[in-house]
């Protein structure tokens, strides 16, 4: 399981101090503390009452300062843990949104866990309640998931997912690019790829747990069903996202397959996929499709490893997911079109 320390962003280490002092004293978390001292919704008389003792007892300490007032909303994004490049680059675009945060008076912390474990990712999102004003979630589908995030919703916290959707029946917004109709994409690269031929198509999926690859798997399976049925599609096989899982699977399937003509990798792990692809003389010869434009998958398209690289963009998608999460809280309609996340086609000739 990843760390699940917060990474906060844009908030006086010694303002989260004091804050941190109320919120013990009174047997509160520190969002509800947050929420009391500035007289926002959903605290309730008797939690106000002991917020306003404990701040009057902390100020009759002999040396006690000023209780500093925050009126910043606190927003939390749970995230995989691991090497996924994608994901690193939504935590650096979170970084980067920080100044754009404090106008808006907002900030967040960042939290990570091993969304490919249930029960524990469960357990994280539990952690949260009662901490945020908004959480963002990129988790996987799993019914001690779903559980965890309608009971945190049900106390009044916005909830958000973000690229790999889940679903509760009361979270607010679903952030990302249309995932079914990103597998029938890549399914049409790759029949123009590997041509009018003949062979069959490696599957890698990081899990059938993760909406976002259940979509892209099904999209992708429509497609060359109905275009390119002379192409056998091969059981797709699970990676947990990891490259060394990723690369030793690429392996196996250019070992056991010489009729292998395509390889279609699902979610991350394409430093593993690069590698093998290499080593076994696989570059060039098997069409590649892969998601999210990274250091790998470009390095990849640049050497004629990958074919293509499906993309989305993560500073969108971060802005998108505060500004939604925000205008929720504000109860303001933003335009579904104004936050679309659309879908990106990258070739090596068309590179950023």
């Amino acid at each position: 399981m990843g760390s699940t320390t917060p990474n906060a962003l844009g908030l006086p280490a010694e303002s989260r101090a004091r804050l941190h002092d109320v919120a013990r004293e009174a047997g509160v978390s520190l969002a509800t503390v947050d929420r009391a001292m500035n007289r926002r919704p959903g605290v309730s008389t008797r939690t106000l009452l002991k917020v306003q003792q404990a701040v009057q007892k902390l100020a009759k300490r002999p040396g006690a300062e000023p209780m500093p007032r925050s009126d910043a909303r606190l927003l939390c994004f749970l995230l995989p843990a691991g090497e996924n490049g994608f994901v690193a680059e939504l935590r650096d675009e979170l970084h980067a949104l920080a100044h754009w945060l404090g106008e808006q008076h907002a900030r967040v912390e960042i939290r990570t866990t091993d969304a490919f474990a249930p029960a524990a990712a469960a357990a994280a999102v539990r952690r949260l309640r009662g901490q945020y004003d908004a959480v963002v979630l990129m988790l996987q589908d799993h019914a001690l998931v779903r559980d965890a995030v309608e009971r945190m919703a049900a106390d009044g916290t916005c909830v958000l997912t973000l690229v790999s959707d889940i679903e509760a029946r009361n979270r607010n917004h679903f952030v990302g690019i249309d995932n079914l109709a990103a597998g029938r994409t890549a399914g049409s690269l790759m029949g123009r790829f590997v041509g009018a031929g003949t062979g069959c198509i490696g599957i890698v999926m990081g899990s059938p747990g993760l909406r976002d690859h259940a979509a892209r798997l099904a999209g992708f399976r429509q497609l060359m069903a109905a275009e390119h049925p002379q192409l056998r599609l091969l059981e797709p096989v699970e990676s947990r996202d990891l490259d060394d899982h990723t690369g030793p699977l690429v392996r196996d399937l250019l070992a056991r397959h010489d009729d292998l003509v395509g390889l279609y990798t699902i979610g991350a792990g394409n430093a593993g996929a690069h590698d093998a692809l290499r080593a076994a003389g696989g570059a060039g010869r098997v069409a590649w499709v892969c998601h999210e434009l990274t250091a790998h998958t470009r390095a990849a398209l640049l050497d004629g490893s990958a074919s293509a690289v499906i993309g989305q963009n993560a500073r969108l998608e971060a802005r998108a997911a505060c500004r939604l999460a925000l205008a929720s809280l504000a109860r303001q309609r933003l335009r579904a079109e104004d936050e679309r996340i659309r879908i990106e086609i990258y070739l090596k000739d068309n590179l950023p």
